[in-house]
């Protein structure tokens, strides 16, 4: 093999070597590991506001000192007292996970076990350390939709 042979094979390997390192770096990015990563499937993403004024549920759905998750629109939607209804991004502030449950005035982060006013969506427990975003719901003739 010739001096300018052998220099051609080393810059090939080189360039390959290097697109294949930065391709593995396009998809580590890709992958997360920020402070927002849950590391599962769980998160969701914010709720468009105005979504068409789609209903999202009955209010006789929604249990009074409860809630309900809507996973696909990333809102929770709460009735702390009979008749008061609120809504809150599903998104956990904490690390971005979707929150799961919404029980006697609580709503519960299952990753990291952040909880949440079903009234407020101010922080009862961390470590999350900032409030649930409120979201704009509108209540009418028994059905509710995001505003």
């Amino acid at each position: 093999m010739s001096a300018a042979q052998e220099i051609q094979v080393h810059v090939g390997r080189r360039a390959v070597v290097a697109a294949g390192a930065t391709g593995l770096a396009v998809v580590l990015t890709a992958c997360g590991g920020g402070p927002k990563d849950s590391g599962g499937s769980d998160t969701v993403e914010p709720a468009g506001e105005g979504d068409g004024g789609a209903p999202l549920a009955a209010t006789a759905d929604i249990p009074e000192g409860g809630g309900v998750v809507f996973a696909d629109q990333g809102v929770v939607v709460t009735q702390p007292q009979a008749g008061e209804f609120k809504a809150f991004s599903s998104e956990c502030t904490h690390q971005g996970c979707a929150v799961k449950g919404v029980a006697e005035g609580v709503i519960t982060c299952p990753c990291h076990n952040s909880m949440f006013d079903a009234a407020t969506g101010e922080v009862r427990g961390g470590p999350a350390t900032t409030p649930l975003p409120e979201k704009q719901i509108r209540v009418e003739g028994g059905s509710i939709t995001l505003a």
